[in-house]
């Protein structure tokens, strides 16, 4: 009689520990600009620094420990793709920003 074994298609998961320690970071790199913005005492622009800070940690948090990407030869491809679709999205949301700008620009009567 044969057995079925069903696998995961080889896709890696963390162990619990892998787990614990995204969840604490996640919960850190929240609490942080929180605790800026309502503090309240901070520069405009420090406070949006310390904001995209935090956004872009808690980015490669999540990627690291909840998606589990890696620089193995394995996870090539996701990394590949990943990089596409941040270099798509920035093409389009810049281009968006750029061509608002100029219209807003243009569209000014008399200046």
């Amino acid at each position: 009689m044969a057995r079925s074994v069903q696998t995961h298609g080889g896709a890696a998961h963390g162990s619990v520990k892998e787990y614990v320690w995204g969840l604490f970071w996640s919960v850190v790199l929240t609490a942080i600009p929180f605790a800026v913005v309502m503090i309240g005492g901070f520069d405009g622009r420090l406070t949006l620094a310390i904001i995209l800070l935090c956004a872009v940690a808690q980015i490669f948090v999540q990627l690291v420990f909840f998606l589990h990407m890696n620089t193995s030869s394995e996870q090539a491809w996701n990394t590949v793709s990943a990089v596409f679709i941040v270099l798509i999205v920035a093409i389009v949301v810049l281009g968006s920003i750029w061509i608002m700008n100029h219209l807003n620009h243009n569209m000014l009567m008399g200046h």
